[in-house]
């Protein structure tokens, strides 16, 4: 599991760096708000990426982990990551994909 570097957008911009999706999941820190995800998908099939909710109960429902369909050649922006439901104790989301080859992703931050 490799712990994504988080990319900060400022008004000048942002040449963004992406790496290869880990097989065993990538790890995203939340400790600053409005964090997210870009997964780009270079596969000829679609790949659901899986945000794990760490907190899934809220006033009495249950919350499910945060999953997103990146299409076939695709794209995806995903979040921003909320805190409260998918910090772990290290304050870090859990990232998850059902394929890895020639999946990137680039962590965020506004």
């Amino acid at each position: 599991m490799a712990l994504l570097a988080i990319q900060t957008i400022k008004a000048g911009g942002v040449t963004p760096t992406y790496a290869a999706a880990t097989s065993g999941g990538d790890k995203v820190s939340l400790s600053s708000p409005n964090t997210f995800i870009h997964v780009k998908n270079g596969s000829a099939s679609s790949v659901t990426v899986t945000v794990t909710t760490q907190n899934n109960a809220y006033k009495g429902l249950t919350v499910p982990d945060r999953t997103v369909i990146v299409a076939a050649a695709g794209e995806a922006m995903i979040g921003p990551l909320d805190p409260a439901l998918h910090s772990d104790i290290n304050v870090q989301a859990s990232v998850g994909y059902t394929a890895v080859a020639t999946v990137t992703v680039a962590a965020f931050r506004i």
